[in-house]
């Protein structure tokens, strides 16, 4: 991987002309088409480009409040060898990813980073390896766009699927059903062996010191002597008083309104308890710029992907997509037993060009709910393999690592050769599972 991945943007537009190049034969499609495809997708991701930068930026400036770094170093204090770091990391990173990905794609590499600070002894860039590793089972867990879609009662889940969904699949047909929750333990305990043993045993590269040198900024000092502005800059009560609108808000629309907890959820949390824990409103705004300098490869790279997932779900004159060609090559090749597995892998392909959860819906819903229903296949078994799909090849997939790589100051090609292990570990499990559940 040092040697042939390249910088993620590179990555991210030779993506882009292999879609290209793959949709104009395919779907007969004219390069000005595909061109026209690619440009109208480019801005679509813009709200969630926005909300992964904020999620980061957020995230990161409320680890760098004082009683947070307290905490997070007295955790990573808690391993006695370099193996038990990995380990520790790992689970920890997957048990939030499956409750919430947003939160978990944070807490695993902030909390990986403070071990690292700790102990010189543990391989730093498997340390962010491990905590990224324990991704893979964010889309089957509590959070997941997909079965979360599908449990939610109206007239786009029926146009969505064409007609195959008319009423919700509830989650207990899919995240909470016995075979997806063996499956997730299995794939955690996997990944956790796997991270522990690629530890070297001797030998470990050294780690630039700069990589672990904390963004502390110095609090503002308080003096009898201040302007009105400055009294302002430094008052506690604003900042507890827009504390308490986005926790009220949080309770109205969770608890009252019966709604789930969303990205936005998230950077609502990051951003009420960053500003209660930082000294004072100025201080939470210092740690916030330094913080948005990690968000530089998100703004860059999220439009290409949208291209991308633009020229995947682009129609043209032909009346076919690059998405739905690839949706209908699995189902021709299917039967109820495998096509659950030919779901999966199919997501992991599309994946690769388009990393969303959303995207994989608007692209293999149509198909993949009408010809599962066609074969009598257990609706949530359909869902739940687009998801582990989707899931999966985020292991190799720079696009959701920028974040946590932003945090760590590490490059993809330092921690994709250790994903690229757990990719093949998570793979013979997550198909295994599916099959079982399958038959």
């Amino acid at each position: 991987m040092q040697r042939w991945l390249p910088e993620p943007f590179i990555f991210a537009i030779l993506l882009t002309f292999v879609a290209a190049l793959v949709a104009m034969p395919l779907c007969h499609q004219t390069p000005l088409e595909v061109v026209e495809h690619w440009g109208d997708g480019v801005w679509n991701l813009l709200e969630f480009a926005m909300q992964m930068a904020l999620v980061l930026v957020c995230g990161s400036t409320l680890a760098a409040a004082p009683v947070i770094k307290r905490g997070i170093n007295a955790m990573a204090r808690l391993p006695k060898s370099a193996p038990a770091a990995i380990a520790l990391v790992t689970v920890v990173s997957a048990l939030s990813c499956w409750l919430n990905w947003g939160f978990g794609l944070i807490v695993g590499v902030v909390f990986a980073k403070a071990i690292a600070r700790q102990r010189s002894d543990v391989d730093y860039r498997l340390l962010v390896a491990s905590a990224y590793s324990g991704f893979v089972v964010w889309h089957a867990g509590i959070s997941g766009s997909i079965p979360l879609t599908m449990a939610t009662p109206g007239e786009s889940l029926t146009m969505a699927t064409n007609g195959a969904l008319t009423n919700p699949v509830p989650v207990a047909q899919t995240i909470l059903d016995w075979h997806n929750l063996v499956t997730v333990l299995l794939v955690i305990i996997g990944i956790t062996i796997a991270n522990t043993l690629m530890h070297p045993k001797k030998g470990i590269l050294t780690v630039d010191p700069a990589l672990l040198k904390d963004n502390d900024h110095i609090a503002t000092k308080s003096s009898s002597d201040k302007t009105p502005a400055q009294r302002l800059e430094q008052s506690k009560l604003l900042s507890w008083l827009v504390a308490l609108m986005l926790v009220a808000y949080l309770v109205i629309h969770l608890g009252m309104n019966g709604a789930s907890l969303d990205l936005g959820g998230v950077i609502m949390i990051f951003l009420a308890l960053g500003l209660v824990l930082h000294p004072t409103p100025v201080d939470y705004v210092r740690a916030f710029g330094k913080a948005t300098t990690g968000a530089a490869g998100i703004i860059l790279q999220f439009p290409f992907y949208a291209g991308i997932m633009g020229i995947f779900t682009g129609i043209g004159v032909s009346g076919i997509s690059l998405g739905g060609v690839m949706a209908e090559a699995c189902v021709q090749i299917s039967n109820p037993v495998t096509y659950p597995l030919l779901t999966f892998l199919c997501a992991a392909v599309l994946n690769l060009f388009v990393p969303s959860g959303g995207g994989h819906w608007a692209v293999q819903a149509p198909v993949m709910f009408t010809a599962g229903a066609n074969l009598a296949v257990d609706p949530g078994l359909t869902g739940m393999a687009i998801a582990w799909g989707d899931a999966w090849t985020n292991l190799i997939q720079p696009f959701w690592a920028l974040p946590a790589l932003a945090i760590a100051r590490l490059n993809a090609k330092d921690i994709m050769g250790y994903c690229l292990i757990d990719l093949l570990i998570t793979g013979v499990i997550i198909a295994a599972g599916l099959l079982l559940w399958a038959i």
